[in-house]
């Protein structure tokens, strides 16, 4: 049985986009990185957004999370000379 538009969280106006781009998502996370759709698509698109999302959102916890194993003085762009 097939799911509604509804079911799948579309509204009227949704194109079924969203589905691309949570598979941009998936797709980041499982580590596949070629983008399945044809170029100069609006799915192509979409899924980059998705997997552009989820990279940059992974980069910018793992910067967070090396600013603070770092030492303070060294991670506040502090000069040190000797």
């Amino acid at each position: 049985m097939k799911k509604t538009r509804a079911q799948k969280g579309l509204g009227k106006y949704d194109a079924p986009l969203k589905m691309q781009f949570d598979k941009g998502v998936a797709d980041f996370k499982s580590g596949r990185v070629i983008n399945p759709f044809n170029k100069d698509t609006m799915q192509y698109r979409e899924w980059e957004r998705g997997f552009n999302k989820s990279y940059f959102a992974a980069l910018k916890r793992q910067k967070e999370y090396e600013s603070k194993t770092r030492s303070g003085t060294i991670s506040k762009g502090e000069v040190q000379y000797v």
